[in-house]
């Protein structure tokens, strides 16, 4: 069991295996998933997984009996990661560390993309990862709103899905999907 407020951290901690070896290859395994759902879907083979993982396809399988199973801990991970991210940025001042961890939700919603058809709604996991990225995200749109510095009329919920919406959209590269987020968040601060 973990001290963390996040419910997906949990989820996480149970899943990943205890002896360092066993650990290494899960979290082998796990990025090389997240890189290859995020490069060519979620129809990428598990034998690729592996390969890139660097270990057999048993040892994938043991780790992960159903390609669902792979999908929630990659989902899972991407998430926590998102949650460290914030406590990690509550230091900054408010404008700035709600602004940086929301260009990592961007990120995030590349591997959420690939992942979400395996995803049911009202699955466990989708649940303690959304309330988990509403336990993140949250304290820090409050801050900003108590700094003044964000507006008051919304929530982050709110924010989450403008942002989802945007990051959804093709664009012809990073720089114009970073310039058209910034439009929009230019939007969210108090006093425009």
């Amino acid at each position: 069991m973990t001290d963390s407020p996040f419910p997906v951290s949990e989820i996480v901690a149970s899943r990943r295996p205890h002896r360092k070896d066993a650990a290494r290859n899960y979290d082998a395994l796990v990025t090389a998933a997240r890189e290859a759902f995020a490069e060519r879907g979620a129809d990428v083979s598990l034998e690729d997984v592996a390969r890139r993982a660097g270990v057999g396809i048993g040892t994938l399988y043991r780790n992960f009996p159903t390609r669902r199973d792979l999908f929630e801990s990659v989902y899972a991970d991407e998430v926590n990661a998102l949650c460290r991210a914030s406590v990690d940025l509550a230091g900054l001042e408010p404008w700035e560390a709600l602004t940086s961890w929301l260009d990592r939700f961007s990120g995030y919603m590349v591997t959420k993309r690939a992942v979400r058809e395996a995803l049911n709604d009202e699955s466990e996991i989708f649940q303690a990862c959304r309330d988990s990225m509403y336990a993140a995200g949250g304290p820090l749109m409050e801050r900003a709103q108590k700094a003044g510095v964000v507006r008051t009329d919304m929530e982050i919920g709110d924010l989450l899905r403008m942002v989802s919406g945007i990051t959804a959209t093709a664009f012809d590269d990073d720089a114009q999907r970073n310039r058209v987020l910034g439009i929009a968040l230019d939007g969210v601060r108090a006093g425009r």
